[in-house]
């Protein structure tokens, strides 16, 4: 058995971390996903990352300088391109994937909640991957945090042109949460591990005080 299939096996809570390849550490958004990735380390959460460079090598850093113990892990799973794609560091599992299909599921499958730190094209796919399952109720009580004001635009838009378009439902909206700093997105993985160790699979319907109004958000207040 390989170390990422007996890690399928386990009961672990986990947080997948989303985000740039190509961030370099000068960037704010490496911070954030540093700083956010060692609260989910010290937490004693196991993190998923793409095992690539960036956001990816930022997350695996702060999760390994930040865990407690070592019976939890930072899992990286990489996707075999064209052009050689460098491993983050500090990562305690490794997996390697020919097709992003596979390892989109392997995502899905492994976590438990969801952040999507700024990314391009590849980051842009694992969120609306993620959301159309959530919108399908093929994944449940796995809530999509949008880490910082980078998605503030994307959401707007939702709003303004698909929701306006009626080619999504309301309730479509309720499934992301636009969190503006590390310590937004933490408390709503928090709450979610706690409901979590519960049993609680309902949990996402009790985060009203974090969801936000998107035309609202931009300007920076809550709901």
């Amino acid at each position: 058995m390989s170390p990422l299939d007996h890690e399928l096996n386990e009961t672990h809570f986990r947080v997948a971390i989303f985000g740039s390849a190509r961030t370099t550490q000068n960037d704010p958004a490496y911070t954030l996903a540093h700083t956010l990735a060692g609260m989910i380390g010290k937490a004693g959460m196991d993190l998923v990352t793409g095992g690539g460079p960036g956001l990816m090598d930022a997350a695996s850093r702060g999760y390994k300088q930040a865990k407690q113990n070592d019976r939890h892990h930072s899992i990286g799973l990489n996707i075999r391109l064209p052009r050689e794609q460098s491993d983050a560091a500090h990562l305690d599992i490794k997996a390697e994937f020919d097709h992003f299909s596979d390892r989109l599921d392997h995502f899905i499958v492994l976590s438990n909640a969801f952040v999507v730190c700024p990314g391009g094209i590849g980051t842009l796919l694992e969120l609306f991957y993620t959301w159309q399952l959530a919108q399908v109720r093929h994944i449940f009580s796995k809530p999509i945090i949008l880490l910082g004001e980078y998605w503030a635009g994307l959401l707007n838009w939702v709003q303004g042109s698909i929701l306006e378009a009626h080619l999504i439902d309301s309730g479509d909206l309720d499934l992301v949460y636009l969190a503006s700093s590390c310590e937004e997105a933490f408390e709503i993985i928090q709450q979610s591990y706690e409901a979590y160790t519960r049993g609680d699979v309902a949990f996402c319907r009790k985060y009203n005080h974090y969801k936000l109004n998107i035309s609202s958000s931009i300007r920076g207040h809550k709901t």
